[in-house]
């Protein structure tokens, strides 16, 4: 059977994705902050499973995420789904800072781990969330658009190093408009997908090996309207 990891797998996207992968067969490991809530998620999949409780941003996770895939013995696809953001027009730092650390910081502890453990398997896919808001700053929420920036950008960088190293490890970079989740926040929120529909929709595309999608199709013209807008424009939103 193959194997995959979801990395935030206790809630919204991550949660659906790791119970679509378990339906098609996979054996999945499963991570998180909240230890009940890996459980609950372990009793609802179908196929042999794993857990690791940790933090992405917390000093040990990197080890705890090697040594899940030690005992799991071979996994095939690495998905980080883990995330966090806060509506914060007044700046306060320690959400900024919160969202940077696990955002930023912490997406780049698993994926190092992901990157090196799939350059020397010589094979590989792994997976980031990103979303639609890492195309444009928000001042509403300034630290969640550039951290979601970070992510797209940073999973750019690792494409392009695995075609020059000539391994074929897939890089697929997932930016979800809005799903209704904890991180869906504020008014004007618009083409509100469940996190079962996405994850759906992402797991089709992980399937193709996509490099790149917009979840649903449809953001794809959002997309586009916000790469074009004047900052004129784009400040009166």
């Amino acid at each position: 059977m193959k194997k995959a990891i979801v990395i935030g797998a206790t809630s919204g996207i991550g949660r659906e994705l790791a119970k679509i992968l378990a339906e098609n067969n996979y054996i999945v490991g499963l991570t998180g902050r909240r230890m009940e809530l890996l459980h609950e998620l372990q009793k609802e999949i179908i196929t042999e499973s794993y857990i690791k409780n940790f933090d992405v941003s917390s000093t040990e996770a990197m080890k705890l995420l090697e040594d899940l895939i030690q005992e799991m013995n071979e996994v095939e696809i690495i998905i980080i789904s883990a995330g966090c953001g806060f509506i914060n027009p007044d700046l306060d730092f320690d959400k900024e800072k919160k969202t940077i650390d696990v955002n930023v910081s912490g997406f780049v502890a698993m994926v190092n781990v992901a990157f090196k453990y799939f350059v020397k398997r010589g094979v590989g896919h792994i997976v980031g969330i990103s979303s639609i808001a890492s195309l444009r700053g928000n001042g509403s929420a300034p630290a969640y658009n550039a951290s979601k920036s970070f992510v797209s950008n940073y999973l750019e960088g690792l494409r392009q190093k695995a075609y020059k190293l000539g391994i074929p490890i897939i890089i697929t970079d997932i930016q979800p408009g809005f799903v209704d989740t904890a991180m869906a926040q504020g008014e004007g929120l618009f083409w509100v997908a469940s996190p079962a529909k996405a994850a759906l929709q992402i797991y089709k595309k992980i399937v193709v090996k996509k490099k790149h999608a917009y979840i649903s199709k449809r953001w794809r013209s959002i997309a586009w309207l916000l790469k074009i807008m004047p900052n004129w424009l784009y400040n009166k939103l």
